[in-house]
């Protein structure tokens, strides 16, 4: 008799995601990561959007999993999907201009630090295409 094996499931397909961006008085929030990918650099919130979720809740799913705060979505900023953006797999991401909203920020388990950063003096060590985000929303502002 054949012993059954679990197959791990690799999508063909890209994966969606969503990330936040917070700009409060000329800075950005940026969190430190505590996990795999891009450990201990800094990156925006946000993660996956589960299936039969919209975008929009998605977003704000996220930002209260990851910061305990519940935002609100000011505007679309883009959309990147660059195959490599991210080193596990294919993501694409929709990423949104936050009002940060109410609330005291209260990080999870995939991040241990957060804190705003001016445009001009951003760390060094900046995961995922987060940088390319913020310097392509910075042209906006």
């Amino acid at each position: 008799m054949r012993k059954k094996t679990k197959k791990k499931h690799c999508s063909k397909n890209p994966i969606l995601a969503v990330d936040g961006l917070i700009f409060n008085q000329g800075k950005v929030l940026l969190v430190r990561r505590a996990v795999f990918p891009f450990k201990n650099y800094w990156v925006l919130p946000g993660g996956h959007v589960n299936y039969g979720e919209r975008v929009e809740e998605a977003i704000r799913r996220e930002m209260k999993e990851e910061l305990g705060i519940l935002p609100k979505i000011k505007r679309l900023l883009g959309v990147y999907s660059d195959p490599k953006r991210d080193p596990r797999y294919h993501a694409v991401s929709i990423v949104y201009l936050l009002s940060r909203g109410r609330g005291q920020i209260r990080l999870n388990k995939e991040a241990f630090e957060f804190r705003y950063f001016s445009l001009k003096h951003l760390p060094r060590k900046i995961g995922f295409d987060h940088r390319k985000i913020i310097k392509d929303f910075s042209k906006q502002v």
